[in-house]
């Protein structure tokens, strides 16, 4: 491997491990794996990174930024709530399954990190990932389309009804068919319209 320029090798590594800790989790993977994966020494690691834990966040924190400016373009968009939903949908369940298995990372394993810092990431998903679809939801319920509904609860619903899909392993390929989502859709949305 060429030696590339501290900023591309810390992307480097953040796709790396976003790539070994989706198929092998927090607690299977050790920093001597990623360093081995792109033939570099752990101290390289470890110039970016302090720990293995904080890589994990950076990675985690990545993904919640995309989100965020994704979640912001979506509820910009002049159209019903409805179509505010499927375009979060679509956004999500089109990505690469390993970008998408960033959601279920973020869930499953949170409890291999220091209180401090889960408590920390926690209040940042919240604020960037799981308000912003509250907030979509809402909007949908103020205006109509929606039936009242606990915000919480409908945003919990839809993430749980993609949750099958935050696998990387879902399929070879690492698409959702556009059929699958298309029958997510309507199951979901059909629960919540009035």
């Amino acid at each position: 491997m060429s030696n590339p320029e501290p900023r591309d090798l810390r992307e480097l590594i953040l796709e790396s491990a976003k790539h070994l800790f989706s198929q092998q989790g927090y607690h299977g993977l050790a920093m001597r794996q990623i360093s081995e994966s792109l033939g570099v020494a752990k101290s390289a690691l470890y110039y970016h990174f302090k720990d293995k834990e904080q890589l994990f966040l950076a990675i985690l924190e990545s993904y919640l930024d995309e989100m965020e400016s994704a979640l912001d373009r979506i509820q910009a968009q002049p159209v019903p709530s409805r179509q505010r939903v499927r375009l979060l949908v679509e956004y999500i369940l089109r990505q690469p399954a390993e970008q998408r298995a960033v959601i279920r990372l973020a869930s499953q394993e949170m409890v291999q990190l220091s209180e401090s810092v889960r408590q920390s990431f926690h209040l940042v998903h919240r604020k960037k990932f799981i308000d912003k679809i509250k907030t979509l939801l809402q909007a949908g319920m103020d205006s109509g389309e929606f039936i009242p509904l606990d915000p919480e609860i409908a945003t919990w619903a839809l993430l749980g009804i993609m949750y099958p899909y935050f696998f990387p392993s879902y399929a070879a390929d690492s698409r959702v068919p556009d059929g699958t989502i298309q029958q997510i859709l309507a199951i979901y949305l059909k629960g919540i319209q009035s």
